[in-house]
């Protein structure tokens, strides 16, 4: 296995993808999740094949995804999906409101857990329907659901949950008993589930995570699993999704969809997540070497020039969820790195009000970017007295 290099500045400056456009070229853009890698080949070459074919039309429908991605998770977590139950869309955020549209009335309301993914607080809106918090437990052993507070919410009419499964932006993967008990709780209230596990090709021990559709007849009675290759093969512009159902009710709510969400689907993002789930197993486990490699690389560089930053590294993804509270950097530390160390992370309040006063910092680039990141924030340092840095 050989690992995957980053691309250097120089390259990555010429992108024009979000993370490298959005600001000037003396910040170094930690922020949104994109990946300094290049492209797996098979990916490339199968996007590429595409257009030479002059095969860029509608997508013929979902068959030679549904299939790949059934391979894939036989393969990986041992999870035994029907093909006929895999549809596709454009994106996650796109398959989480059209689930919601199918499983929450006008006027329902959607369980989030924060710290989480900040799109959580704003598709369930898109579906006419509103988010209510459950906010994660942070144990002596870690972050976990707050499986009480999740029965009261379900007690009280929630009408669906959002699972982000491994948990943005903490890399926490959900255990097989956390997860059943989600089930139970799901199945007693007839709360639907969807499952966004768009990060579980980045586990670093791929055996600990679990599919949420695989844990019981529970979990698959009420929940759905919507999923991409773009997190982990960086292909988030080819815009291809996936949604998977394992019950008759679920299949009925897909089925239900309009057929104007899978047709807008990209044909090159279909093709080039097949290739990605069928021959992208060698590139995602050079990424994941690197991975791994730098998130231990920003837990030493932590502890020797910014000691005062609480960091545990992530089980899966390549984010890191810093807690910036000990050097008094106020409610938005991310601004201040922005401003004064010309670093771009993404502020932790748009993940919930349990992220006042932290950061989510991507280490998927070179080591050397992330050398030079956090020697520019340790640069930067609170007053005695706890006031504005300085």
């Amino acid at each position: 296995m050989t690992k995957i290099a980053a691309e250097p500045l120089s390259a990555l400056r010429a992108r024009t993808s979000y993370k490298w456009q959005t600001y000037p070229a003396d910040v170094l853009p930690l922020f949104v999740a994109e990946m300094d890698y290049p492209l797996a080949e098979p990916v490339q070459q199968a996007i590429i094949s595409r257009v030479l074919a002059s095969d860029t039309g509608y997508i013929a429908g979902p068959e030679p995804v549904a299939a790949a991605f059934s391979r894939y998770a036989g393969r990986t977590w041992g999870w035994a999906v029907n093909p006929d139950d895999v549809r596709v869309t454009t994106d996650v955020s796109v398959a989480i409101v059209e689930c919601l549209r199918q499983t929450v009335p006008m006027d329902g309301s959607v369980v989030v857990t924060p710290p989480v993914y900040p799109p959580f607080y704003e598709l369930p809106p898109e579906a006419e329907a509103s988010a209510v918090e459950v906010p994660l437990l942070l144990t002596g052993t870690g972050w976990q659901l707050d499986l009480p507070a999740l029965e009261q919410a379900f007690a009280r009419g929630a009408d669906a949950l959002l699972l982000c499964n491994p948990h943005n932006p903490l890399g926490l993967m959900h255990s097989v008993e956390t997860l059943r008990a989600v089930a139970d709780l799901s199945a007693k209230y007839g709360v639907a589930v969807i499952s966004d596990e768009i990060h579980a090709p980045l586990a670093y021990e791929p055996g600990d995570f679990t599919p949420y559709l695989s844990v019981s007849d529970a979990a698959r009675e009420f929940g759905l699993c919507v999923t991409a290759a773009s997190k982990a093969w960086n292909i988030a512009g080819t815009k291809c999704a996936l949604m998977v159902a394992s019950s008759d009710r679920t299949r009925l709510q897909l089925d239900s969809m309009p057929d104007e969400v899978a047709a807008r689907t990209s044909i090159l993002g279909l093709h080039a997540t097949v290739a990605a789930y069928d021959d992208g197993g060698p590139w995602l486990a050079g990424v994941l070497a690197s991975l791994a490699e730098n998130r231990m690389l920003l837990a030493e560089l932590l502890a020797a020039e910014l000691p005062e930053v609480a960091y545990h590294p992530p089980a899966a993804g390549y984010l890191a969820w810093l807690d910036f509270r000990g050097l008094g950097w106020g409610e938005d530390p991310a601004a201040v790195a922005l401003e004064q160390a010309r670093v771009a992370l993404e502020p932790g309040l748009r993940f919930g009000r349990l992220g006042t006063g932290f950061a989510r910092l991507n280490f998927a680039c070179s080591p050397q970017v992330l050398t030079e990141a956090v020697t520019r924030l340790a640069r930067v340092r609170a007053t005695p007295s706890g006031g504005a840095p300085v």
